[in-house]
């Protein structure tokens, strides 16, 4: 815990304080739950790779909700080839990141996916028998 005093004089004081107020502020550290962070939605790409070796951009939209240690998504991504949505739910591994299995009910798919975030931006991965994915997210 920091604690941040002002020393105030008569003569001065309120400068005293509009002085001290920014640097204990800047000295205070930022308290953030990295689920809270991930909530939200989040749009971006990268690319889908199938096991016949063909590669395709990717632009997805992920929606996040959920806990502290509990994650869900849903997620819809075009390819040149065409649309797919599917659902993840996630589990917290680490201070920043994210591992779970995702369901695509369009084509009866399971697979399992990892996220790591980085402040605004977060790197997705999927894995499935029928590909893989490496995408790059941002609020």
């Amino acid at each position: 815990m920091i604690v941040c005093h002002a020393q105030l004089r008569k003569s001065g004081k309120y400068w005293a304080i509009a002085a001290a107020l920014p640097l204990c502020l800047l000295a205070m550290p930022q308290a953030r739950s990295e689920s809270a962070t991930l909530a939200g939605t989040w749009i971006g790409g990268g690319v889908v790779a199938y096991p016949t070796g063909d590669r395709e951009r990717a632009r997805c939209q992920a929606n996040y909700s959920g806990g502290s240690s509990t994650v869900s998504v849903n997620a819809t991504c075009a390819t040149p080839s065409g649309n797919v949505s599917q659902y993840a739910r996630l589990r917290k591994t680490g201070a920043n990141s994210y591992s779970g299995t995702f369901f695509n009910s369009q084509y009866n798919m399971t697979g399992s996916i990892q996220v790591v975030v980085h402040g605004n931006t977060q790197s997705v991965s999927i894995s499935s028998g029928s590909g893989s994915a490496s995408l790059s997210l941002r609020r």
